[in-house]
């Protein structure tokens, strides 16, 4: 009624939607109620927390974080409010593969068998490649993960898929995390099966692990994250140069995915929180 008001009188308003013109008027001065103040608040503070996960977190993420703040919501009230608002969460969509196998190549064994759970940090790493397209050429992406807590532990960028790509990855991964006797787990790409790759796990004491052919499942980790970082990156951002898409990728990695995202698989924490709370004892 408040809308039409400019066009129609309240009483002819009212004489059509079947209410008496006090009843509308008592409506219109009453005080919101206390729930209605605290959805007001609660939709206020999820528009900001959806504007700070970048327009990615859906319910799930919302919801938790809401109650680790400290408020008392659930789940169907967190989905109602954001309904409201229009605030949606991301969505995976496919997946990428660069992987290009050597013939000759001499594959490091399966050390791994599927079980990507182990049992604190630095123990397994998962790798792998994937691209990320511009409009002057593709940029290679290549991330080591930390199985145990997600962490994007080391990432290098180029603009070619040599050897030095990985190995640059694995060397952020050993200069940050230090590791004693870490399993590499990849696939059998030529980067990973090179002898340059071979000789620098001899030298840092890293236990190259390989999976089999054509296997989805044998590095499902690292696809998770390329998954991640295509539907909360790559489909939201056109990149003029590799440059750009570098400053991009920095940013998510090192601003966003490891400090704050949240994941499922740990509970709704970031990397980083659950490494900080879930630390083993020394």
């Amino acid at each position: 009624m408040r809308a039409n008001q400019a066009e129609f009188a309240v009483r002819t308003l009212c004489r059509v939607l079947g209410v008496s013109p006090s009843g509308y008027y008592a409506w219109r001065d009453r005080p919101p109620s206390a729930r209605d103040v605290k959805n007001g608040q609660l939709r206020k503070r999820m528009r900001e927390i959806h504007t700070f996960s970048r327009g990615t977190y859906g319910r799930p993420r919302m919801y938790a974080e809401l109650r680790d703040e400290g408020h008392r919501v659930n789940h169907k009230r967190v989905a109602r409010l954001m309904r409201l608002d229009g605030l949606e969460g991301a969505t995976r969509r496919r997946k990428w593969r660069t992987t290009k196998r050597s013939k000759d190549a001499r594959p490091a064994p399966d050390l791994v068998e599927r079980d990507f759970a182990p049992g604190g940090p630095d123990r397994l790493w998962v790798a792998d490649i994937t691209y990320i397209p511009t409009a002057s050429g593709f940029l290679f992406l290549a991330v080591v993960v930390d199985a145990w807590s997600r962490r994007v532990v080391g990432w290098s960028m180029e603009t070619h898929l040599r050897t030095a790509l990985v190995l640059q990855a694995l060397d952020m991964a050993l200069w940050q995390r230090k590791p004693k006797a870490v399993i590499h787990h990849s696939d059998q790409g030529t980067q990973y099966t090179s002898i340059a790759f071979g000789l620098r796990c001899k030298e840092a004491g890293v236990r190259p692990s390989m999976g089999s052919v054509g296997d989805a499942y044998d590095n499902a980790l690292c696809e998770s994250f390329f998954a991640t970082l295509e539907c909360e990156l790559i489909e939201r951002r056109k990149f003029r140069n590799q440059a750009e898409a570098k400053m991009a990728v920095f940013d998510f990695i090192e601003a966003w995915y490891n400090p704050h995202r949240r994941h499922s698989t740990l509970g709704h924490r970031s990397p980083l929180n659950y490494e900080k709370h879930h630390a083993p004892a020394a």
